[in-house]
């Protein structure tokens, strides 16, 4: 199996980041530009759980695509640099979940 075909989603992984960078730097140094908390934490949750099942769904291919084949992918460098590469998408995703699941509970008045 070439090097190419044995990580064909890795591309899709390093764009699956830029949305979710951007989610992520909006929410945090632009807090006061938003639509709505109810539609800005939908995003957040709808975006995070997009961005999470596609580590997900590499790590279940993984482990039922071809016996042996989590024992190749770590036997070289670029298989385990792929892993970490799904384990920060992975991570990144559960950030913007937890900032957008946040923003629910954000009170929209808050009293004097």
């Amino acid at each position: 199996m070439s090097e190419a075909n044995s990580h064909p989603r890795t591309a899709r992984m390093w764009i699956l980041l830029v949305p979710a960078v951007i989610y992520l730097v909006w929410l945090l140094l632009f807090p006061t530009l938003t639509v709505g908390m109810l539609f800005d934490g939908s995003i957040g949750v709808l975006l995070g759980l997009y961005i999470c099942s596609q580590p997900a769904a590499n790590g279940i291919d993984l482990m039922f695509m071809q016996r042996g084949a989590f024992r190749r992918v770590v036997k070289h460098s670029s298989g385990v640099e792929w892993l970490l590469l799904n384990a920060l998408v992975m991570i990144v995703g559960w950030f913007v979940i937890v900032l957008g699941a946040a923003r629910f509970m954000t009170p929209a008045y808050l009293p004097n």
